[in-house]
């Protein structure tokens, strides 16, 4: 015991650098002036190699405890963590780190410019870039059959190409299908005035502050931001911020940027206080995270129950839905369209967006397509399954943050995050009927008994087995999808 409390202790320092790297990156995201770039870089890409510096020689110091197995979940947790970890770092060396991290903020950068000026020339050489270092990291880590293996594997443990295969045509498949009787039936696709109507922006984050006490978010734990990518950042047990975004016209971009990631921050504020400051205070896999502000946003959020009890609320701040009666707001949240772009896109028109990032990336990592025609092979790609054209690289291949923050392997996450939540709402304990009688802190418990809780003691299979009997299933998902949309 004391040689596992002496690590625990020692490895404060470990987490303490990650606190201030969480720190630096939500400045980045939020208040840092554009000028601040280049030292921004050189400052994050330091932190990192310190970083890894300490994890290697601690673990070294204490090689010989963590080599062990443990019949203790909790210990066998870090153990297990902590081997990916000292993989992850003695197959990357400095010098590839230190490229990665100055590289991450310069693409951060440049992508932010060529999305205002919609000029994909102006980020495609720091993508291209990216891309061959992302290359390289895989190869350092090892792989099996296909290189994308090892990238999937950093953001969902135990991912890869022929679990993920399966799920995009499974999904792609039976989405098809319903999204083809959507339309032919005309069936939640006729577009909401609401849509156009201009809102009062300080009366929005009224009501958004107000939206999170409904659902007992402990203020003095949380911050609410504004970025032009919404996200969530844990910076410790106490100190959880999320952001979301203000365009003055349709409301429901807000209100659902806002609930997905208090979803995101319900998760980070309900873990087992325990686990702070130990190298399992996190999630066990993005998906899994994901599933909770998915479940949050739309399972809750794009509820009639929510409309029901939110109703006055939602009237204070935003007067003209006066005019509007609960079924007409109930089809404005949940309106299926061919949508360009992801963060509007609808629940069952979602997955398709994911589904041409998946086979985008692992078509660059298999080298099968040059970055360079990425616009192009995007644009026919949403055209074949959406039926839609993006006229600007804004509305396409420059829509998202990801590529240049060297997230490759992240976007799959976001559908299995979709596919967990229906399992959840279909196999939750009263989880239908606590929604029914509104009842959000019975919901919130659940969740934190079943998910939030274990923090990342478990692998991602492990605890869904546990906690759901099975791994992510595509099936509940599309069965959810049918039962709200066409019965």
């Amino acid at each position: 015991m004391d040689e596992w409390n002496n690590f625990l202790d020692e490895y404060k320092t470990i987490n303490s650098l990650n606190y201030a790297q969480r720190l630096i990156n939500f400045d980045f995201e939020t208040y840092m002036p554009e000028m601040g770039n280049k030292w921004r870089a050189e400052a994050s890409s330091i932190f990192n190699v310190v970083e890894k510096s300490e994890f290697m020689k601690l673990y070294k110091k204490y090689y010989n405890l963590l080599e062990r197995t443990s019949d203790n979940d909790f210990k066998e947790g870090i153990l297990r963590l902590l081997r990916r970890e000292y993989h992850y770092y003695s197959s990357i060396n400095d010098n590839l780190l230190l490229k990665i991290s100055k590289k991450r903020i310069e693409a951060t950068q440049s992508w932010v410019k060529a999305k205002k000026e919609n000029r994909f020339e102006y980020f495609s050489d720091h993508l291209n870039e990216i891309i061959i270092l992302e290359k390289e990291i895989a190869d350092r880590l090892g792989w099996k059959n296909n290189r994308y293996n090892a990238l999937l594997d950093i953001y969902e443990e135990g991912l890869n190409v022929e679990k993920a295969d399966y799920i995009f045509e499974y999904v792609l498949k039976n989405t098809k299908i319903i999204l083809d009787k959507i339309f032919s039936e005309g069936l939640f696709t006729e577009n909401s005035r609401l849509e156009k109507i201009k809102y009062n922006i300080e009366n929005m984050k009224k009501l958004n502050i107000e939206i999170l006490k409904i659902f007992s978010i402990p203020l003095e734990r949380f911050g609410i931001f504004v970025s032009e990518h919404p996200f969530t950042t844990a910076i410790s047990y106490n100190d959880v911020r999320i952001t979301t975004r203000y365009y003055g016209i349709n409301f429901k971009s807000s209100l659902f940027s806002t609930i997905h990631e208090m979803g995101h921050a319900i998760y980070e504020l309900q873990k087992d206080k325990f686990l702070e400051f130990t190298p399992v205070q996190g999630s066990p896999s993005l998906g899994i995270h994901e599933s909770q502000s998915r479940f949050f946003e739309n399972i809750i959020g794009k509820s009639k129950y929510f409309i029901e009890n939110t109703r006055n609320l939602m009237e204070r701040y935003l007067k003209f839905l006066r005019n509007y009666n609960n079924e007409e707001i109930y089809y404005y949240f949940n309106n299926v369209k061919r949508s360009l772009i992801r963060v509007d896109a609808d629940e069952v028109t979602y997955n398709i967006h994911i589904a041409i990032r998946y086979f985008i990336e692992k078509d660059l990592m298999e080298d099968k397509i040059n970055p360079k025609d990425i616009p192009d092979i995007w644009n026919d790609m949403m055209e074949k399954y959406l039926g839609i054209r993006p006229e600007k690289h804004s509305d396409g291949a420059l829509q998202d943050i990801h590529w240049a923050h060297g997230s490759f392997g992240y976007f799959p996450t976001y559908t299995l995050g979709n596919i967990l939540s229906s399992m959840i709402y279909e196999k939750g304990i009263l989880i239908k009927e606590n929604l029914k009688s509104w009842n959000l802190n019975a919901l919130k418990d659940y969740l934190h008994f079943s998910v939030h809780r274990y923090g990342s003691v478990y692998s991602p299979e492990r605890l869904l087995k546990i906690s759901f009997g099975e791994y992510y299933n595509p099936e509940y998902l599309i069965k959810y999808i049918e039962e709200k949309y066409l019965k």
